[in-house]
């Protein structure tokens, strides 16, 4: 894993794209980097196989972005990236971590959970879906302890 760089959004599209059906725009990787947001790229073999982006701001961080490769998912990749992202806001000195998720994506919310992340609430609609649909978001949150 390694901070995330400009001339990598080309092969950070082609995982993301693979992953959801609804994909983060180039640009929108851009403005994060631009921005300053910390962000991630795994790969394995020389591979790109994920990536993360995290925000933080004050004594709160946000988990923007997680991505595996569907074809390399099950495997821990996203547990790494996610410990990145929480060792990387307590590093920035938040106390909290918050992230959204998609109630269709079960495996994602389990991994969240096992990693001390709760439901805190929902945001109704907030996801694109299929038929011109929207799906709510679980609002999770973790609270960083000092060590």
């Amino acid at each position: 894993m390694r901070p995330m760089r400009v001339e990598d959004l080309d092969a950070v599209m082609v995982v993301e794209r693979r992953a959801y059906p609804w994909p983060w725009s180039i640009g929108i990787f851009r403005d994060c980097l631009f921005a300053g947001y910390p962000a991630w790229v795994l790969l394995e073999g020389g591979a790109f196989i994920g990536h993360g982006v995290l925000s933080v701001a004050a004594d709160e961080a946000h988990v923007l972005n997680v991505c595996v490769d569907p074809a390399r998912q099950g495997r821990g990749h996203g547990r790494i990236l996610l410990r990145a992202m929480v060792q990387a806001a307590r590093g920035r000195g938040a106390c909290r971590v918050f992230l959204e998720v998609r109630p269709s994506n079960p495996a994602a919310i389990a991994l969240y959970q096992d990693e001390g992340f709760n439901e805190i609430g929902r945001r109704p609609r907030y996801y694109p879906a299929d038929n011109n649909g929207r799906e709510d978001a679980i609002v999770m949150a973790m609270e960083l302890l000092g060590d």
